[in-house]
């Protein structure tokens, strides 16, 4: 069934101008949309990873601007795609530009043009079309051209209100991020565990406990 118009909205650029940790929890439930020739293709944000700019040695945005990172200066609500092993990963851009931070899109539960999504990763299997950030990006046709891209215009790609299943607050896990090699223990990776299935990573990071607030890696704005 094809979702209404509500659905499909996308957020305005307010929701991305903010600071990385509590956007990254509050894009759990959301929906990633992909606008293809074929048709719409997406799901619900089920898993993300917060990265915190020159306050965090696993941000690309660590050493300051460059070629290949310059979409994380933008203004909030930008796409930055990154390429990983000749594939792609895709980082929503938060705050306003002062500060390079970022959110790791991980894993989406599957909603939209799935078939389409099925044949472009080569599997019928629906746990496995988008749990990951390289795979889910191979689903949706996410490549370098959408770097920088406006995720607020609805068009091509962009962050919908999706069908209002939102985590309830139980549900949202803390956990440390997969794969950095910097800054392992930090708790910012987080998780809707009410949609396990479509996590990737080892199934013992999702029952971590949610952190004190107060243990948050310190943010920081170059001068």
């Amino acid at each position: 069934m094809q979702p209404g118009a509500d659905a499909l909205r996308p957020l305005p650029v307010e929701f991305f101008q903010r600071d990385v940790q509590q956007v990254a929890q509050e894009l759990l439930g959301l929906w990633l949309v992909r606008r293809l020739p074929q048709g719409l293709v997406g799901g619900r944000i089920v898993e993300v990873e917060a990265y915190l700019g020159y306050g965090d040695p696993a941000s690309h945005s660590y050493q300051g601007p460059n070629r290949k990172n310059a979409s994380m200066f933008g203004p909030g609500g930008r796409a930055y795609v990154y390429p990983i092993h000749s594939r792609w990963c895709m980082n929503v851009v938060t705050d306003t530009g002062k500060v390079p931070w970022a959110v790791l899109i991980r894993a989406l539960e599957p909603l939209l043009g799935v078939e389409l999504m099925a044949q472009r990763r080569g599997t019928n299997h629906l746990r496995l079309l988008a749990t990951g950030p390289a795979r889910l990006c191979e689903a949706l046709g996410i490549d370098r051209s959408l770097d920088g891209w406006n995720l607020t215009r609805g068009q091509r790609l962009w962050v919908a209100q999706g069908d209002g299943q939102r985590p309830s607050p139980e549900h949202i896990v803390r956990t440390p991020r997969i794969g950095v090699t910097a800054a392992q223990d930090e708790l910012l990776r987080f998780v809707d565990i009410s949609r396990e299935t479509f996590l990737s990573g080892p199934r013992h990071l999702h029952r971590s406990r949610m952190p004190d607030p107060q243990l948050r890696m310190r943010t920081s704005v170059r001068k």
